[in-house]
């Protein structure tokens, strides 16, 4: 069932506490560019997500979500981003997808932020009951001109049976997949299998949390090219990183 309607969606007081973004380059190591930045919630003077997202709640979810939404577009647009601008979304905020997203392209064209150089993708830890309903949120959210991404590929709600019903712009390899891939047969195997079903989907593949040069090395050899990671670069408060200020592994 999709979730209930927020009452105070109209006319509702502000959110009583302030947030930043920090923003963390997607890296395209065929080029050596960065093919998007992901926004990051961050506390007003860069402190933690958590400090942030723990007073999220019941009441304010659903500001919460729309506020970060147009800080994030805000704040890209005012760093001259670069690249497409990734922006976790909570499906349990949305009632109505047509509606809710409004807010968002008000803020794409007052910051005159093209959307289709916005992704939408699922928060990490957001638990959704019905996988149905994410497929419909992703569904319109693409069909207006958004790209679409499923983080966490292979935990949770984020796997196989969501891929049958929906089949967005790009998945993004659970961080648990990644972590010493290099020296796990079974980790490799399965990405191997991710990155074929993903190449026959048409959809493009990101391994995220990628910290070791090894992991990368590893990840390059089985045609993973979209990667981030501290490896490359930590995220950025209030800035982005350009590709002549990443750490690019040696290994080419």
């Amino acid at each position: 069932m999709a979730p209930a309607r927020c009452a105070n969606c109209h006319d509702a007081d502000p959110l009583d506490f302030d947030f930043g973004y920090a923003y963390q380059p997607i890296v395209d190591i065929r080029h050596h560019d960065i093919f998007a930045h992901e926004a990051l919630v961050r506390g007003p003077a860069g402190e933690s997500a958590y400090s942030v997202l723990s007073r999220v709640n019941e009441a304010n979810r659903y500001r919460f979500d729309q506020a970060c939404r147009v800080k994030a577009i805000q704040t890209a647009s005012s760093l001259k981003l670069p690249s497409k601008l990734s922006i976790n979304f909570m499906p349990n905020a949305i009632y109505k997808p047509e509606l809710c997203i409004r807010t968002t392209l008000e803020a794409a064209r007052t910051y005159d932020f093209p959307i289709d150089r916005i992704i939408f993708e699922t928060v990490e830890g957001e638990e959704v009951e019905d996988g149905k309903w994410l497929a419909n949120v992703l569904r319109e959210y693409q069909r207006i001109g958004f790209l679409t991404a499923i983080d966490d590929f292979g935990a949770g709600f984020a796997g196989l049976n969501l891929l049958a019903d929906f089949q967005p712009d790009i998945i993004k390899l659970d961080m648990a997949l990644v972590r010493g891939i290099h020296a796990s047969h079974s980790r490799q195997a399965i990405v191997k299998g991710v990155a074929r079903m993903a190449d026959e989907l048409d959809i493009k593949l990101i391994a995220e949390g990628i910290e070791e040069a090894d992991e990368y090395a590893c990840l390059k050899d089985l045609g993973i090219y979209l990667m981030q990671g501290y490896l490359f670069s930590k995220p950025l408060f209030n800035n982005c990183a350009r590709p002549d200020t990443l750490s690019w592994p040696a290994l080419q």
